[in-house]
C-alpha cells in the first residue's frame, strides 16, 4: 500500500515539474520578450556587480537556451522514470530539477529580478517554489533506491 502511494506521489510531482518546465520552453527557445527581460536583467546585474557581462545572454553559460535544455532533460528523466518505474532515474531527474530551480529561486530573491517579474504577481516565483518542494519530495521518496544502487557491488549492478 505504501509503495503504491509513493508511486502516485512521485507521479503527481513529476508531472507537475515537467509541466512547469516544458511550458516555459516556448518562451526560452523562442527568445520571447519575457525571456529577454528576465535574462537581460540578470545579465545587467552580473555585469554591474561582478563585471561578468554576457553570462546570461548567448553564448553565456547561463543563457535561456542552456537553462531550457537542462529543464528539458530534467523533465525527460522524470517522465521516463515515471513511465518505466525507474526510481533511480526519477531521483536523478528530481535532483537536476532541484539544482536548476534552486538557481532560479536564488536569482529571484537576491538579484534585481525580484519576486514579481513583468507584473506577474509572483507567479513565476510561486511555480519555482512549487518545483523546488516537488523535487525534494521526489528525492525523499526515492532516496532508498539510490542508496541501494550505491551499496551494490559492481558485479551486482
Amino acid at each position: 500500500m505504501l509503495k503504491n502511494k509513493k508511486r502516485i506521489a512521485t507521479g503527481i510531482f513529476s508531472v507537475f515539474i515537467a509541466f512547469v518546465f516544458i511550458q516555459s520552453l516556448f518562451f526560452k527557445f523562442s527568445d520571447s520578450e519575457e525571456t529577454q527581460n528576465i535574462f537581460g536583467t540578470l545579465d545587467k546585474w552580473a555585469a554591474d556587480e561582478f563585471g561578468y557581462e554576457g553570462l546570461f545572454l548567448p553564448p553565456g553559460i547561463f543563457n535561456a537556451y542552456v537553462i531550457g535544455s537542462a529543464e528539458l532533460i530534467a523533465s525527460f528523466l522524470l517522465l521516463i522514470g515515471l513511465c518505466f518505474g525507474k526510481r533511480v532515474i526519477s531521483f536523478i531527474g528530481a535532483f537536476l530539477a532541484f539544482d536548476i530551480i534552486t538557481g532560479a529561486i536564488t536569482f529571484h530573491v537576491f538579484t534585481p529580478l525580484g519576486i514579481e517579474v513583468n507584473n506577474d504577481g509572483g507567479t513565476l516565483f510561486a511555480l519555482a517554489c512549487g518545483v523546488w518542494f516537488s523535487s525534494i519530495i521526489i528525492m525523499t521518496i526515492n532516496l532508498d533506491a539510490i542508496i541501494r544502487k550505491l551499496e551494490m557491488t559492481p558485479k551486482e549492478a
